[in-house]
């Protein structure tokens, strides 16, 4: 066998490392190259993706969030209207006649039905927070069946009730009275029309111009506010639709509009058969 010289396999093991090493060294630059393309290629990534991010925010930030603007009827519940309207309500007692008033002025003015008072030697009132007082007829009106009175005696603390407002048919309702003795009861529903006529007896003459409405009432109502769904007065009650004789409430009542019992206009319209309650 052929024997290589020692110096001979020296050179080329130096020879073959060398080109091994170069070789490793050759891949290790093509690696080092691929990782800075990669990496240089994901932070050009990083950026435009910040960027994008920032501009969407921005966006998002400066677009106005949608709110409702507030308004009365949007916000207030029938509990709101009651405990707004409630200290405004009273009690009136007029002989045997048992029926509901509204303060209706800064002065203690209260509205309420003339059929309640009609005739009676003494009216006794009963505020919302127990104060009890006598009150004086200051005004009467039958063509209307509305009444004013004046107390002896005020509350210590006075609220006034909001009168005014537009009546449109569909439009809720809130009524606050006394019916059949059962005081401060409120009931809800719709305005069912405007413009009718209630028959009463031929020495009152028919009331006209009334707002029919669909809210519990009952004997003991009359007088009582009829509210929008603000809380403001637009009507006074005054009585019922009684097709069965019993006074029974059947669906169908009727109340004197604000501007009516204060002494506007009145208007006509198909009858309604109207009880006073």
């Amino acid at each position: 066998m052929e024997r290589v010289p020692q110096a001979d396999r020296a050179a080329t093991d130096v020879n073959g490392a060398q080109a091994e090493q170069a070789a490793q060294g050759a891949g290790a630059g093509k690696r080092v190259r691929w990782i800075v393309a990669t990496g240089a290629a994901l932070l050009v990534v990083a950026v435009l993706a910040y960027a994008l991010g920032s501009v969407t925010g921005g966006a998002e930030q400066a677009a106005p969030s949608p709110s409702p603007t507030p308004s009365p009827s949007a916000t207030l519940t029938v509990s709101d209207v009651f405990e707004r309207v409630g200290p405004s309500v009273v009690v009136v007692q007029a002989g045997t006649s048992f029926g509901t008033g509204v303060i209706a002025a800064d002065d203690g003015t209260i509205l309420t039905a003339h059929h309640v008072i009609k005739g009676a030697k003494e009216v006794t009132l009963r505020f919302a927070d127990g104060t009890k007082a006598k009150a004086a007829v200051t005004s009467e009106n039958p063509k209307r069946d509305v009444a004013t009175l004046k107390p002896a005696k005020l509350p210590e603390i006075l609220v006034p009730a909001t009168l005014g407002g537009g009546v449109t048919v569909g439009a809720p309702v809130i009524a606050i009275g006394n019916p059949l003795g059962l005081t401060y009861s409120v009931s809800t529903g719709v305005v069912s029309g405007l413009n009718r006529t209630a028959d009463r007896t031929s020495d009152d003459g028919d009331l006209n111009g009334l707002i029919q409405f669909d809210a519990s009432v009952n004997p003991g109502s009359s007088g009582g506010p009829l509210l929008d769904a603000r809380g403001l007065v637009i009507g006074i009650v005054v009585s019922i639709a009684d097709p069965g004789g019993d006074e029974a409430f059947a669906g169908i009542a009727f109340a004197v509009p604000i501007g009516a019992a204060l002494g506007g206009d009145d208007g006509d319209g198909p009858p309604g058969q109207g009880l006073q309650i």
